[in-house]
């Protein structure tokens, strides 16, 4: 049977712009931009949305109405990342009522907070309490992680480093980066591969976390099967879906 996954949090717009870089300004010492060609995909929780999907997750999506765009220059001669610019960097927040909407009955809970402004830490600390008995797994880019209680957070190294309190009953995942991740003090390595873009990296880990996990297995092979994920995803351009045979790959 389907499970089905209440998904919150910021989404934007990823948008890739490809062109060539041939001469340079005369009104300034910069590359001017020739696009040829362009192509837009979901970002941030949308990426996490996506990526649910296609573990088989039937998805309710709770995000802003209010469009964050990411801009993404690059040169296809070089193969380089030129320019990034964004647009509507804050979203408006996220109401219960539009939970009300949606209802109450799902097999588990994951928050992707950007800070982007849609689920402030009032919101987060409800939510955790109105699901504290459904799994809830959580990715967020605050400072102070008090507001989280009762589920598996997966924060990056840098956000780590950074961050002020802590929730109670929450089991803390640090990834980091081509290290792999730590829980509760052991490093969980990853196999070496080409990075190509890690655009998007987080939010695979954690669309894989929530399948093993809802799947029976422990925080650790969860963690395991995050990593292969996660490593996959570097190795492929832009923001990344994995697909049927990825997701076989990595069960392997």
């Amino acid at each position: 049977m389907t499970k089905n996954i209440l998904l919150l949090g910021d989404s934007c717009e990823d948008i890739y712009h490809f062109g060539s870089c041939d001469r340079l300004s005369q009104e300034a010492p910069v590359p001017i931009f020739n696009e040829s060609r362009t192509e837009t995909k979901g970002g941030m929780s949308a990426n996490v949305k996506n990526n649910l999907k296609s573990f088989g997750f039937s998805v309710e999506h709770i995000t802003n109405d209010t469009r964050i765009e990411k801009h993404r220059f690059f040169d296809t001669k070089f193969n380089a990342h030129v320019l990034r610019y964004d647009k509507g960097e804050r979203t408006n927040r996220f109401s219960i009522s539009l939970l009300e909407k949606v209802g109450y009955n799902f097999d588990a809970v994951v928050i992707s907070d950007y800070n982007k402004g849609f689920l402030d830490s009032f919101y987060i600390k409800s939510l955790c309490e109105i699901f504290k008995d459904t799994p809830v797994f959580a990715d967020s880019k605050k400072k102070d992680l008090s507001c989280f209680s009762d589920c598996l957070l997966k924060i990056n190294e840098k956000e780590f480093e950074l961050c002020g309190g802590m929730g109670s009953n929450v089991e803390l995942i640090v990834t980091l980066g081509g290290k792999g991740a730590e829980y509760k003090d052991r490093i969980f390595p990853t196999k070496a591969r080409e990075v190509f873009d890690v655009c998007g990296a987080g939010d695979v880990f954690l669309s894989a976390l929530v399948y093993s996990g809802l799947d029976g297995s422990s925080i650790e092979e969860s963690i395991e099967l995050a990593n292969k994920a996660a490593t996959l995803s570097v190795s492929k351009a832009q923001t990344y879906v994995l697909s049927e045979k990825d997701i076989e790959d990595i069960k392997k």
